[in-house]
């Protein structure tokens, strides 16, 4: 568990630093109509998490489950990979983000709660949790604690890539595409 809170505190703090130095409008900006801005992929990976969390303390609060042993192999490091695309399902789309400084707080209170329940229940005990993945299917707790790991780095993945995008329309002096209403 030790090892993937640090991968969870590596990949969090990248994604934060990144995003600290993003002004407001590139914040809010979406590269085409169809895409996702940066706002509303933390927007989304803060939904992501929240719904995690409230699972696996609603799950914890069950008796103990167990998952087959080639359920509990899932490679949750596949999430990571931006070659798969996968639509959010409805209740975490990012609708209306907050602000900025507002979305970063909720994201890292959510953070908070994830890294406590860690602490409180450790690994023997997530094990004994299911977690009904849209994508993965049934993992168990700490399967769940490492794809919200790998689910953040491939939003980072996806930040960097509209922020690219982003600079290529600014330096064409493209700004007729979609912004996020201010919150």
């Amino acid at each position: 568990m030790h090892r993937t809170l640090t991968r969870l505190d590596s990949i969090h703090g990248k994604l934060l630093s990144l995003i600290s130095e993003i002004d407001d409008e590139r914040f809010r900006r979406r590269p085409t109509d169809n895409e996702w801005s940066v706002a509303e992929v933390v927007h989304h990976l803060s939904l992501v998490e929240q719904y995690v969390v409230n699972s696996l303390e609603h799950s914890l609060a069950q008796p103990p489950q167990r998952l087959f042993l080639l359920r509990r192999l899932v490679p949750t490091r596949i999430v990571a990979w931006r070659l798969l695309r996968v639509k959010a399902p409805k209740s975490v789309q990012p609708l209306d983000p907050p602000a900025k400084e507002q979305l970063i707080e909720n994201f890292n209170g959510t953070r908070a709660r994830l890294k406590a329940l860690c602490v409180e229940h450790k690994r023997t005990r997530l094990r004994q949790v299911v977690f009904k993945h849209p994508f993965l299917g049934p993992i168990d707790g700490t399967a769940t604690v490492s794809f919200v790991g790998y689910h953040e780095l491939r939003h980072y993945k996806q930040i960097r890539e509209v922020l690219k995008k982003i600079a290529r329309l600014t330096s064409r002096g493209i700004t007729g595409t979609a912004a996020v209403p201010p919150a």
